[in-house]
């Protein structure tokens, strides 16, 4: 009798230099996974993870990238932001159409698992929270809003591959990402953490920059390793419908109860809500020179200011005007039964930036 043997799983990781992409090509090594990142960025990963580079807007630089790849496995987690939500989906709709038509015509693909975010139930960024939502938590199964929406222009670019070249697929709803990622768009974690070092070089309150609504409401978030391990679940597990799944730690906070625990972690003296957001855009306006002389005078990895800190990304987050957070049944349902603790998760991600001399100790 032949031995039986695994088979052979090759993974592409699209945006392996962001948060969500990091952590998927640590967890896939982990487990052994013949792993490729394709990303614009030239930063470097971690040990066993191959890099391609090409401009995902360009189909003829990502097709010449991919020549000899062929995946079984696709994890898209890049997006490009735009001025406009026209231009999002234009843009992002055809960053997935120009993966997923070399890596499909390849007849190896077995699966792709596309990041996408609870803008699903939201909204745009030109409209971000402010007209029709969904009740909360956030069900799979709600209809998408009537508006333009980058996201459901890429689910509908690969509803469409998948009919073409016969693979499954998973859409995975994050809430906001906590992991380590410089130079990347939306990062509130590593954002509070450059928010914080300057409070205290600079001897000031850290000051909550969100509204009533979040700071009294209900939220969740969700870790990017946890994000990576549901991922892998429903690009591996058999027997999965192709569908989507809300991605979230598995626990509920309040900002009023999270924020003097995050001051504590990252040694300020915390200010809550108090009449008025104080966003920070506002708070840190003028700052990068400041963070210049912090990150040289501490021995930083990177004194750029905008590749560290995100302001607008943890403005739009905490001054949503609804509470918000997500229903995870339907992956519970399903088996996936990975938890995080959201303050352990910050915790672990300040113990990193201090490590890889993001953060001052």
């Amino acid at each position: 009798m032949n031995a039986e043997t695994t088979p052979v799983r090759s993974a592409l990781v699209v945006g392996g230099t962001g948060i969500a992409g990091r952590a998927l090509c640590r967890e896939l090594i982990a487990q052994g996974w013949d792993t490729t990142s394709l990303s614009r960025s030239q930063s470097i990963l971690q040990d066993g993870v191959k890099t391609v580079h090409a401009d995902l807007t360009d189909p003829r630089s990502v097709e010449a990238a991919l020549v000899g790849l062929g995946p079984t496995h696709v994890f898209f987690t890049a997006w490009s932001r735009r001025p406009t939500e026209a231009e999002n989906i234009t843009v992002n709709a055809a960053m997935v159409r120009n993966v997923l038509d070399p890596t499909g015509a390849s007849g190896n693909l077995r699966h792709v698992a596309l990041v996408t975010g609870l803008k699903h139930y939201l909204g745009p960024f030109e409209a971000y929270a402010t007209g029709a939502t969904r009740d909360t938590p956030f069900h799979e199964d709600e209809p998408r809003l009537d508006t333009p929406n980058f996201y459901y222009a890429q689910e509908d670019e690969l509803w469409q591959a998948a009919e073409r070249y016969q693979f499954t697929w998973s859409v995975h709803r994050s809430h906001t990402v906590i992991g380590h990622a410089t130079g990347n768009a939306m990062n509130m974690g590593q954002t509070l953490a450059a928010q914080a070092a300057l409070c205290r070089a600079e001897g000031r309150p850290f000051i909550f920059p969100g509204n009533e609504v979040q700071w009294n409401g209900i939220t969740d978030m969700t870790d990017a390793g946890l994000l990576a391990r549901q991922m892998i679940w429903a690009a591996t597990t058999p027997g999965l419908p192709s569908q989507a799944y809300n991605t979230a730690n598995g626990d509920v906070f309040r900002w009023r109860w999270m924020w003097p625990r995050i001051a504590q972690l990252l040694n300020v003296e915390p200010e809550g809500y108090a009449d008025r957001p104080r966003p920070l855009e506002e708070q840190m306006a003028g700052k990068e020179d400041a963070w210049r002389q912090l990150a040289e005078r501490e021995g930083l990895v990177e004194t750029d200011l905008s590749r560290v800190a995100s302001w607008w990304h943890s403005d739009s987050d905490l001054n949503r005007p609804i509470e918000c957070f997500t229903n995870m049944t339907r992956s519970r349902s399903a088996g996936f039964s990975d938890y995080v603790d959201t303050l352990a998760s910050f915790t672990t991600l300040f113990d990193t930036l201090r490590n890889e001399r993001v953060i001052p100790n």
